[in-house]
């Protein structure tokens, strides 16, 4: 079986997806490859707009946000029967469309809805007859996902989230709630004390794991300052990763601390810090959250980039499976509130249970291998 997976360099989670499912086909003999779509139509384009979308979300959030929301609530218009978003995509349409005819995949996956709305208009022209399945990599729908129904499938985060798709002009027959896909080692667990032995912590301390997003966004150092300072005993422990942030690496390190802080730049192990935690502290990216979901750890939300961060947060806060910080409420309280109360822990892993999808990768893969069948 040919699979072929449709991404955008974007941020990290769309490409992030494309590589959990990708190992997965892989690994159950099929024979996949992924594209990423504007970087096959023309790689300057794809550097340009990834480039501006880090910029923009990581320097400009309040400039990016009010775009997004802007996209949110606009009125849908349409041009000889395509929306402006597809008419923006039927040159780059016959461009992908060589791919697809020189590739000849069985069916085909997108985790951007950019590229479900160029195999929309071909799906709409009959240019492509295999089946066609979109991946939600947020808790929302984002603006545009109503330009791409023409494709067979979409999967969900959550069954929660079917309102939405109806409103964007989905149908039930077309949505799949397996979750958003992430590695499958997120599905296995370790003790936490023998996931705490194993990086050098002490096995029973407290841990909380702070997290700033693949480029390490946020103010780390003050967060860290501030977790420190927290009477959680003398074996509390904190665990910072701080991405590709080479220059917050170095000023974390060189801080003095009360209590024990491993300080790491970007970790490849992040199952095994999940496994140590009791809490983490993270930017609401969806793949990072649906990672701390498949390990039942309460999350602590800070500096989410508006738009479809923000989204995220409300989906979260919405569910009981995290709280978020305020100008009023640092992250430092919301984590004494959480390691201090086992009950409340509890609470939420109820909640947290009812959401998790530790095996989404599987579920997807398995599903789109039996449409040849």
């Amino acid at each position: 079986m040919k699979i072929l997976i449709l991404s955008l360099t974007v941020g990290g989670g769309h490409n992030s997806a494309a590589k959990a499912l990708q190992e997965y086909f892989i690994s159950a003999g099929a024979e996949c490859e992924t594209l990423d779509t504007f970087g096959y139509i023309s790689p300057a384009f794809a550097d340009s707009l990834n480039k501006s979308y880090v910029f923009v979300a990581g320097r400009m959030g309040k400039a990016f946000g009010l775009g997004y929301h802007t996209a949110e609530k606009r009125k849908p218009v349409q041009i000889a029967e395509k929306t402006p978003a597809q008419i923006t995509g039927t040159p780059l349409a016959k461009e992908l469309l060589r791919y697809i005819d020189t590739y000849q995949p069985d069916v085909i996956l997108f985790t951007h809805c950019f590229a479900g709305i160029v195999l929309h208009l071909l799906k709409n022209e009959e240019r492509i007859s295999v089946p066609t399945v979109g991946i939600l990599t947020d808790f929302v729908f984002h603006p545009y996902w109503e330009d791409c129904t023409a494709n067979d499938y979409v999967v969900i985060p959550s069954a929660d989230l079917c309102q939405q798709a109806h409103r964007k002009g989905f149908s039930d027959s077309q949505l799949l709630p397996f979750g958003i896909p992430i590695a499958p080692k997120f599905a296995e667990s370790m003790p936490k004390d023998e996931a705490r032995k194993a990086l050098g912590l002490h096995p029973d301390g407290a841990t909380v794991l702070l997290m700033g997003g693949s480029m390490g966004h946020g103010k780390m150092s003050d967060s860290v300052a501030a977790l420190d300072s927290l009477p959680l005993g003398e074996n509390y422990q904190i665990i910072v990763v701080c991405g590709s942030n080479k220059k917050m690496y170095e000023e974390i390190s060189a801080m003095q601390t009360v209590h024990r802080v491993l300080v790491l730049g970007f970790a490849n192990n992040v199952d095994v810090l999940m496994d140590a935690a009791d809490v983490i502290v993270t930017k609401p990216g969806g793949l990072t959250t649906s990672e701390a979901l498949a390990k039942r750890l309460p999350m602590v939300i800070v500096n989410p980039i508006p738009g479809q961060e923000s989204r995220n947060t409300e989906f979260l806060l919405n569910s009981g499976t995290a709280v978020a910080t305020n100008d009023m409420c640092g992250a430092e309280e919301l984590v004494y509130r959480l390691l201090s109360s086992p009950a409340r822990r509890t609470a939420m892993h109820t909640c947290i249970d009812s959401l998790r999808r530790p095996n989404s990768t599987a579920a997807i893969c398995e599903f789109v291998m039996n449409l040849k069948k």
